[in-house]
């Protein structure tokens, strides 16, 4: 046999076949080692072997445990960034919310309209709340300057009371010199929603625009929900509120709360879940 017929391998050959033999014998399955460790394998520059050879003409893909890896964390992602994006807004929408609650209530929209609604507070045994007291003195200094014609007053009572906030407000007011036939008693409400639908299925036509009495922090709800059933509002908030400091900045809270959630589902819908 001439050495023609018989080639033995190269140095060179002969390395490369050894590589090949180690890499295969350390070589442990993509999948298994995916199981085992969770870890996403990486092509080894260390074993040239091994490599796609370009001359063939094969493209290397990402292998499948990539693939499946970054399928797992986009949908996560995904929704990750959802929820940042609308707590971001959320709170946003109550920042504002909050800033109009606080700047409504130091505003002074006084101005000619068809009446003068008075918020209720609480009353005991006839005899106005100094909460309530505050508002009725602020009607009582608006009287004079000839802004309406009439003064209603809201709120209905608690069960086992003789009396309604309405009918504490209207005797306060009569004692301090408003005459009885220009003011309008709305005793049923026990909500400001109530209060104000209430007032204005009992005048009707006859009062378009109103302007609302009551304490700084509910002076942006009560004219949300005045301008809902249909009336011109505006807001004269008391200068008097007892409801100040920490009450106040809590009570603001609720408010900037109870606005964002009314505008979105209805003052009416807010008033029947929160009662």
């Amino acid at each position: 046999m001439s050495d023609r017929e018989l080639q033995l391998p190269s140095d060179e050959q002969r390395l490369r076949d050894r590589e090949l033999i180690e890499a295969l014998d350390g070589h442990e399955p993509v999948g298994e080692r995916y199981a085992r460790s969770g870890e996403i394998p990486v092509p080894d520059d260390r074993q040239p072997s091994m490599r796609p050879d370009p001359q063939a003409g094969h493209v290397p893909d990402p292998t499948p445990v990539q693939l499946l890896a970054q399928r797992r964390r986009r949908p996560g992602l995904r929704l990750a960034q959802v929820a940042g994006v609308l707590l971001v807004i959320g709170v946003v929408y109550l920042v504002v919310s909050f800033w109009q609650v606080w700047s409504t209530g130091r505003s002074d929209e006084a101005r000619p309209v068809d009446a003068i609604v008075v918020m209720g507070a609480a009353q005991y045994d006839g005899r106005p709340s100094p909460q309530l007291a505050a508002r009725l003195d602020h009607a009582l200094e608006l009287w004079p300057e000839g802004l309406a014609p009439l003064v209603i007053v809201t709120g209905g009572n608690q069960p086992g009371d003789r009396f309604t906030e309405a009918d504490a407000s209207a005797a306060y007011l009569i004692e301090r010199g408003i005459p009885a036939d220009v003011i309008v008693l709305e005793g049923e409400g026990s909500t400001t929603w109530e209060s104000l639908r209430n007032v204005g299925e009992q005048v009707g036509d006859t009062v378009e625009s109103v302007l609302i009495v009551t304490d700084p922090y509910h002076a942006l709800r009560s004219r949300l929900i005045a301008e809902s059933v249909g009336f011109e509002a505006y807001v004269s908030p008391t200068p008097t509120s007892v409801v100040t400091g920490s009450r106040e900045l809590r009570r603001e809270v609720g408010e900037a709360a109870g606005v964002a959630v009314g505008r979105i589902i209805g003052f009416d819908r807010l008033s029947g879940l929160t009662g």
